[in-house]
């Protein structure tokens, strides 16, 4: 047995260790932050990739398209700023082929919010007020992909990849969370047809919080709330399909026409297709290139139905733009997605649009 196995043993050991000493749950938004997305190329299609992922990204969406990297180094970075700014999310990554038939990436995200004021210290013992004693604390979600990918021997055109994930979330000083798990993917190319199953915490992924009973006490003495206690959440998989279709309209002119279906078995969500065993919530996006050079992108997702002032109920969709550039391996992306549509609320008739900037760059 090799060290590096007994390294996975143990480290499965301690988890659930203290996976039996805490409170296990399966919440249904669990680690949802890994579901937002990464990359503007993706994002202003939908969130449609699985099928199609081909860059330095492809270890967040489907680890069996690194192996259409084109050349050995790439990288790729993302600065999107959710809600007016209030969240923002960042995403880089490093991937490379190591042999023609073998490829790895290394990719790092973080959704947070910011300079969240603690005032539980404002007012002094004698009532007095005492701005200098605000604090300002971070509540953010990291998360590590170690990614591989290999072709197969068996079935010309059928690519396979893996991820391994580790997690940390963080609240300030009251409380924080490892976790750990595992994503499975493949694509297979015929012709212009490209296919592709991702199947994301396919072990279930662990997340096991603690909290600073020392930070919370007072807080929760005067709610005469019950303090928290050490849980753990356990992710439930979620499979997701895709298929994509390339379109040759003439020498200069390309397009690309793709779908994601995405499966969840943990409860009822509001999406297209809900039942009490799975929900299934389907999306679409389109690309559109010149000479390989310039692209025009757009996407439709997060079907959600919702009631209005009056009792009626009304479904909307959120739909995606965006552009891209590529030229001698650099790749600039911008997308535009509206997080929030109209909710028969004239004062939100506009919605919020989330800015999506992302920067790829690939070389020998």
């Amino acid at each position: 047995m090799t060290r590096f196995t007994l390294s996975v043993l143990l480290l499965v050991l301690c988890f659930v260790s203290g996976v039996a000493q805490a409170q296990v749950a399966t919440p249904k938004y669990s680690n949802e932050f890994l579901n937002i997305g990464v990359g503007a190329r993706a994002l202003g299609m939908g969130n449609v990739q699985v099928a199609v992922a081909d860059d330095a990204t492809a270890g967040f969406w489907n680890p069996a398209g690194l192996l259409q990297l084109r050349n050995k180094y790439n990288i790729a970075l993302m600065h999107s700023e959710l809600f007016a700014g209030i969240a923002k999310n960042d995403f880089g990554s490093f991937a490379m082929p190591i042999d023609s038939s073998s490829a790895l990436a290394v990719s790092v995200i973080r959704l947070g919010v910011d300079d969240i004021v603690d005032t539980r210290r404002l007012q002094n013992e004698y009532g007095y007020i005492q701005y200098d004693s605000i604090r300002f604390f971070s509540v953010a979600d990291y998360a590590m992909l170690l990614s591989y990918a290999r072709k197969s021997n068996l079935i010309q055109g059928l690519t396979l990849g893996v991820n391994a994930k580790i997690i940390y979330r963080n609240v300030g000083e009251f409380a924080n969370a490892w976790g750990f798990g595992f994503d499975a993917g493949a694509q297979l190319r015929r012709g212009t047809w490209q296919f592709g199953v991702m199947a994301k915490d396919v072990t279930t992924t662990f997340t096991a919080w603690t909290h600073n009973v020392e930070a919370l006490e007072a807080t929760y003495q005067q709610t005469g709330n019950d303090l928290p206690e050490s849980t753990a959440e356990l992710t439930l998989p979620r499979l997701v399909l895709g298929v994509a279709k390339n379109f040759t309209f003439s020498d200069k002119f390309t397009g690309l026409l793709a779908t994601d279906i995405d499966f969840t078995f943990d409860g009822k969500r509001n999406v297209l297709l809900k039942s009490d065993f799975a929900s299934v919530d389907p999306h679409v996006g389109m690309e559109l290139a010149y000479a390989n050079t310039v692209f025009v992108r757009g996407g439709i997702n997060n079907y959600q139905q919702f009631r209005n002032f009056n009792g009626s109920m009304s479904s909307k969709v959120q739909p995606n733009f965006g552009v891209g550039f590529e030229n001698n391996g650099l790749n600039i992306d911008l997308a535009l997605s509206r997080v929030s549509g109209n909710d028969g609320n004239t004062a939100n008739a506009n919605g919020l649009y989330s800015i999506i900037i992302s920067l790829g760059y690939s070389f020998n």
